[in-house]
């Protein structure tokens, strides 16, 4: 009874900030309101579908603050909501032309087959399967992460090895439970799996005291982290035990959508090579660089092969900011996240972050 009043206690704190792994199994809190136009299966009209609807349904988590998360005030943040909001800025020049759905990690995919939902922008980790044998169309990765291992530091426990023999708290049902498997196993390190179905409970487990470990993606164990009862009490492994390339994904049958969904995603990337902002893009518009005349649609008939209007960039950077921006806001310094930006640098500055050109 004391360790079931423990977690009860702890459960509604570690509730407030849902994993950010690609793959996290958390319950989802109450469903987005299904509006009165519901999305179309995946088809070639989809494109089509949406554009008479004049709304994106687009599935999120809803619980994971800096990428999806519903504050007090019923409002959507975080860089998968910006996303979304992109995706409408250049389809109807009003990134608020969205209803946001909340989807666990369960429901996430058949949302997307069955088109209760246009598009799943929930922090979902892009794999080979989930490419093919799901049959999901993924856009450019938004966010690089990795997987790694949260221990208390007094533990003395610096390294994977230390682990042999030691509990670890996982997620069920996630490449995470696999990652660490497939690690362990690899290294010959022997472990005790304390697996769950809902991260709440995996990591109100851990804070009680019933795992050595908890594993989880690096930016969830710094969000998680900060709200454990005793912040300080615990330290991240160095070690990165997997690759987490998180991404929009559509249902693979209409080619047009799922490159509109792709070439919006590039738009914030470029905006930011090209130093354009929600800030100064109107002072771009009048720029001879021929670059970012075809970028902003002042030059060209870009757009209209996407089947969007040739200025879709400029509406997307004017309402949404680049990808800079997007991530600033969401979980750069002045965010109680602070995550350094680290490979979701752009290539110029050291990062992964590349655009196709625009012409």
């Amino acid at each position: 009874m004391r360790n079931s009043a423990l977690i009860l206690a702890i459960a509604p704190l570690v509730f407030a900030i849902a994993a950010c792994g690609g793959d996290s199994g958390q319950t989802a809190s109450t469903p987005g309101t299904p509006g009165s136009n519901p999305a179309a299966p995946a088809t070639r009209n989809r494109w089509d579908n949406i554009k008479s609807r004049g709304q994106v349904i687009c599935g999120v988590s809803g619980e994971v603050p800096g990428f999806s998360f519903v504050g007090t005030d019923g409002k959507y943040s975080g860089i998968d909501v910006d996303i979304c909001r992109a995706i409408a800025a250049a389809l109807f020049d009003n990134p608020d032309a969205v209803e946001f759905r909340n989807l666990n990690s369960k429901e996430r995919f058949t949302a997307l087959q069955t088109g209760e939902v246009d598009v799943l922008s929930r922090n979902t980790t892009w794999t080979l399967s989930r490419d093919t044998s799901v049959g999901l169309e993924f856009a450019p990765v938004v966010f690089y992460d990795g997987q790694a291992i949260m221990v208390r530091k007094n533990s003395n426990i610096k390294s994977l090895a230390d682990l042999k023999d030691k509990a670890i708290c996982v997620q069920t049902g996630t490449t995470t439970e696999q990652n660490l498997t497939d690690q362990m196993r690899k290294r010959g390190i022997t472990y005790k799996p304390v697996v769950f179905e809902d991260v709440n409970v995996t990591f109100a487990t851990y804070a009680e005291g019933r795992c050595d470990g908890i594993t989880a993606d690096r930016s969830a164990l710094v969000s998680r982290g900060s709200i454990l009862p005793k912040p300080e009490d615990n330290v991240i492994l160095n070690e990165v035990i997997s690759s987490e390339p998180l991404a929009p994904a559509v249902a693979k049958g209409d080619i047009r959508w799922g490159d509109a969904v792709k070439w919006v995603v590039y738009s914030l990337v470029k905006a930011e090579e090209l130093g354009i902002t929600s800030q100064n893009v109107g002072q771009f518009a009048a720029s001879n660089d021929p670059d970012i005349k075809r970028f902003l649609g002042t030059e060209g008939n870009l757009g209209e092969g996407l089947g969007l209007t040739n200025d879709f960039a400029a509406r997307i950077i004017k309402h949404v900011g680049n990808y800079a921006e997007v991530y600033d806001r969401n979980l750069g310094p002045k965010t109680k996240l602070n995550l350094a930006r680290g490979q979701n640098q752009l290539w110029s500055k050291g990062g992964l972050l590349y655009s196709p050109p625009f012409r």
